[in-house]
């Protein structure tokens, strides 16, 4: 499976901007194809996820067809650490200063675990902004319809937090790991236990647990409008499955990807994983390279679109084949069948195909 390092290109590039209160927030783009941000999940390290044998799959594969950009909470992994204010309010501000430090004037949003009520509250106020809704094992609140007894567990864990969170030893921290990723090998486990106090502190991983866990975001449901794609999977010990079919239904349009797994994490060697990225690279390229009714459009395969895709971000056919895992001549078969379908010919063919993507013309 080749990467996005093996295609000639770096892995990412890490930058950082300042939120609205001055907190120092890093994040990092990397891939080619339609924008993608990602409001991210609870642990993040920009740096040690590459390395990671729990979430290189998902930068990898996701690279291969959009443009993600994705950044570390605030007091989480490059991001400032000396940080007590992670209210929706404040990281809202953050996931602001990332979309405009990208660039982008419109993406698709993927809210990813708690990342849920942030993206909600994204799109609802920015709704030129935001062309694709998707949200993996997230919410909208974390303790919509809890129980008592849910929220002794929710005080049971922050126990835990406090008493072992920054131990060298990974016992205490191990209860989450096997939360999240029950079908995980040891090493795999061992990485994720190690990811946590690396990611974040102690103290803040409380803090900022606890004032997650005042935040909603389900009034704004409703409101919204954008095409949205919810995956979650049946066994999700993290975040029950019921969060997803809420997303689902409560967003109007929205559709449920059911995942058959129960890590909250899927892991690149389950069946799950294909899946969810065969979902997303659909939802994503659904519309061509930029939206509009083109003609011809409709009959391009999901190849051709995807190899069209590339070529709008300026890459030629030897790049295109290798970041694709094709020969550079079955790239050349499918832009002739894209070409003919899209009814353009001559030297100029490649261009035009791409200019009618792009412009809808």
């Amino acid at each position: 499976m080749a990467s996005p390092v093996a295609a000639g290109h770096p892995p990412q590039q890490i930058r950082f901007c300042r939120a609205p209160d001055g907190v120092r927030i890093a994040w990092a783009v990397h891939g080619s194809g339609p924008p993608l941000l990602i409001s991210t999940c609870w642990l993040s390290h920009l740096q040690f996820d590459w390395e990671s044998p729990v979430w290189r799959h998902f930068l990898v594969d996701l690279g291969r067809f959009a443009t993600v950009v994705r950044f570390d909470e605030r007091g989480h992994g490059l991001s400032d650490w000396d940080v007590t204010d992670h209210s929706l309010e404040a990281r809202l501000g953050d996931l602001r200063a990332v979309a405009d430090a990208a660039g982008f004037d419109r993406f698709a949003l993927m809210a990813m675990a708690q990342g849920g009520p942030v993206a909600i509250a994204y799109a609802a106020a920015h709704p030129d902004r935001v062309t694709r809704l998707l949200f993996y094992g997230s919410y909208s609140d974390p303790l919509r319809e809890s129980t008592p007894e849910d929220l002794e567990l929710e005080a049971a864990f922050s126990q835990l937090i406090r008493a072992g969170w920054g131990r060298e030893d990974s016992t205490f921290r191990r209860v989450f790991t096997s939360q999240m990723i029950p079908g995980a090998t040891e090493q795999q486990k061992t990485w994720l236990d190690d990811l946590m106090r690396r990611s974040v502190s102690a103290t803040t991983a409380l803090l900022a647990r606890e004032q997650r866990l005042r935040t909603s975001a389900t009034d704004l449901l409703p409101s919204l409008s954008v095409p949205t794609l919810v995956l979650h999977a049946r066994g999700d010990r993290m975040n029950g499955f019921g969060d997803g079919l809420h997303l689902a239904g409560a967003i109007a349009g929205a559709r449920l990807v059911p995942l058959e797994s129960d890590n909250h994490i899927l892991l690149a060697d389950e069946p799950a994983w294909p899946v969810f990225v065969d979902e997303v690279r659909r939802f994503l390229l659904a519309d061509g390279a930029a939206g509009g009714t083109v003609p011809g459009a409709d009959a391009l395969s999901e190849r051709e679109r995807e190899i069209l895709a590339l070529a709008a971000r300026g890459r030629d056919n030897a790049d295109i084949a290798r970041a694709l895992t094709l020969s550079v001549r079955t790239v050349e078969r499918h832009l002739q069948n894209a070409y003919l379908k899209l009814d353009v010919h001559g030297r100029s063919a490649r261009a035009a195909a791409v200019a009618r993507l792009l412009t809808g013309a």
